[in-house]
């Protein structure tokens, strides 16, 4: 069926553990259970994505997402003093299986006079934005009646929907194809039963410890203008802090690239992001001077499309299949050398000691007081930041892979 939507650089999302993240926020609208399930159903009526399974195309490779008319959003009704961390952490040690499952989950809590909702979400559903976004859709319907815009989404399908120069550098390219070749040489594949056993197996083990940092509008502003006396961001400002806390001189950062790609509409739900690392080398303790450093690597990896594309050139050049074994063949007891090859040495998998941020930006809201931010726990990373900052409210989750 040609009006199928294809996962491609979604892939990697599939067979890989710890591809869920949340957003939690407290609006300022009266409790109502009833209104809660009614908005849900709203949001799901005006994106396509919200309302399908991830099915497996017979007799080829190919995965794409199955529209299901009765498919039901699990809405989640909990008391005021139920703790949405612990709740949080039942999914995660849960496993997702999105054949089955859909790939939102909702909790709601009285909170005082007002609402407080957390959103899961596999990655496969959105990336950062599209949740924040879906969180502030729900918020404008349940508390003021606001329709969102339905919108029919169009994923990533190629490298011609990148920028024009994204494609794999020579060097990248041999690799890829090496690790191609040797997978077909193998000439097995993993089944997704046997992903959901290794999942399940991979999550009784985790031990992830997550701590949430607030910054209010004071303390806020008084940062923005640091940051603006000096020329750099208030992201670059987090990953000089990160590099000097962490002791590390490397942070991946996520970029959002809706206005670098020919086939995003506003509004769809769908993965529109890349990821990058920003290596500093030289050694400060001066927080300002090491920004700076960071704010400069980061331009300079944004005016080349080669680089700031890199992973998802790697993904569309990967064997889709190859792709699903990445994680079990570094992580698990399935046996190929070329996946193992891609985890270790190109995913990170193997040393988990990555750290990586993820900046969702500053928003106002007359409906939404503040918000967390909830970072997904990726094998590849040891210690990750998800920054949100909501009517001058600065929220850092910090989630600590022990």
């Amino acid at each position: 069926m040609s009006d199928r939507k294809y996962l491609y650089t979604e892939r990697a999302h599939y067979m890989c553990p710890n591809m869920h993240f949340g957003i939690v926020a407290e609006i300022g609208a009266e409790f109502d259970a009833n209104r809660i399930i009614e908005s849900i159903g709203v949001l799901k009526s005006a994106h396509p994505l919200m309302r399908s399974l991830i099915a497996e195309e017979q007799g080829s490779c190919r995965i794409y997402y199955e529209e299901q008319s009765e498919l039901e959003i699990p809405v989640m009704i909990k008391k005021a003093d139920d703790n949405w961390q612990t709740d949080y952490e039942a999914i995660s040690s849960a496993g997702w299986n999105v054949h089955k499952e859909a790939l939102l989950k909702v909790f709601a809590y009285p909170s005082g006079s007002g609402t407080r909702v957390l959103f899961i979400t596999h990655h496969l559903l959105c990336d950062g934005r599209g949740l924040l976004q879906l969180v502030q859709e729900f918020a404008d319907h349940y508390a003021d009646g606001v329709e969102p815009h339905p919108v029919d989404e169009k994923l990533m399908e190629s490298l011609d929907d990148l920028p024009s120069g994204s494609d794999l550098g020579f060097i990248s390219k041999v690799l890829i194809r090496e690790a191609n070749k040797k997978w077909r040489k193998e000439g097995h594949k993993v089944s997704y039963d046997e992903y959901l056993e290794f999942e399940r197996d991979h999550d009784s083990k985790q031990d992830i410890k997550r701590e949430i940092k607030n910054t209010d509008e004071e303390e806020l502003d008084t940062l923005l203008d640091l940051c603006r006396e000096n020329g750099v961001s208030l992201n670059d400002y987090l990953v000089a802090r990160m590099m000097i806390d962490e002791g590390t001189d490397k942070v991946v950062i996520a970029s959002d690239i809706r206005n670098k790609i020919k086939n995003y509409k506003n509004g769809a739900l769908g993965n529109y992001a890349t990821a990058f690392g920003v290596v500093v080398k030289k050694k400060s303790s001066e927080i300002i001077e090491l920004a700076k450093a960071v704010d400069h690597e980061v331009r300079s990896i944004k005016s080349k499309p080669g680089k700031e594309m890199l992973v998802l050139s790697c993904y569309f050049n990967m064997d889709p299949e190859l792709l699903d074994a990445i994680a079990i063949s570094t992580l698990g007891s399935f046996e190929s050398k070329a996946g193992r090859f891609v985890g270790s040495k190109m995913f990170g998998y193997k040393n988990r000691n990555g750290h990586c941020i993820t900046n969702l930006g500053r928003t106002e809201s007359s409906v939404i007081r503040e918000g967390v931010f909830i970072p997904p726990a990726s094998p590849a990373n040891r210690k990750a930041w998800g920054v949100l900052t909501i009517n001058k409210k600065m929220r850092i989750c910090s989630i600590h892979s022990m």
